[in-house]
């Protein structure tokens, strides 16, 4: 019987350049995939931002709205406050208190609180807009006092598509519908003197 040597398989030394290259695409793609995670992340830190400063516009309205109640009424909107809206620049020189509410909400959807340092306006809110609107009217008729309802709606510019609201509120404004976004309160005015 012939004996046979084995001779130990050959060792590979170093790696192959395909190796190396399928190593790049899936590095590649995992950055590729962090970084459309970092946008997505983003664009939803300033659309949760939008919205809180929408809630605190909305409830700014809200009790101004509130504190007047015997002139609720002259608070309802026959155009979108806000952009594209030009209330007058003093609102302190309105004489009535619910124009000068209405003036000094304007002011603030359009982003008067935030200026930039050439002294213009930039808002916290993209394209604010604001309305009122009367859902019920008041009934002081004797054992009926039902108190008056309004609607207080902020509507502005979404970074990315979603459902359509459907406050009427900047409708039409902001391009497709699905871009729109809107947040709405109702406030019910009492009637104190009302049995």
């Amino acid at each position: 019987m012939a004996h046979r040597t084995l001779t130990p398989p050959r060792r590979a030394h170093g790696t192959s350049l395909i190796e190396v290259l399928v190593t790049m695409v899936v590095l590649a793609f995992g950055l590729l995939g962090l970084a459309v995670f970092q946008v997505k992340a983003q664009v939803g830190s300033v659309e949760s931002y939008q919205r809180a400063q929408a809630a605190v516009l909305l409830q700014d309205m809200q009790s101004r709205l509130t504190a007047n109640g015997d002139n609720a009424d002259a608070y309802l909107t026959t155009h979108a406050l806000g952009t594209n809206d030009t209330p007058a620049a003093d609102c302190d020189a309105l004489t009535s208190r619910a124009e000068r509410d209405k003036c000094e909400w304007s002011h603030a959807l359009q982003g008067a609180a935030e200026k930039t340092r050439s002294n213009s306006q930039v808002g916290a809110v993209s394209g604010a807009r604001g309305c009122i609107t009367r859902v019920r009217a008041r009934n002081t008729a004797v054992g009926v006092c039902t108190p008056a309802v309004y609607l207080v709606t902020v509507a502005w510019q979404g970074l990315h598509p979603t459902k359509a609201p459907a406050q009427d509120c900047g409708r039409g404004e902001y391009g497709p519908e699905t871009n729109r976004r809107a947040m709405s309160a109702r406030v019910a005015v009492g009637l104190p003197n009302c049995f």
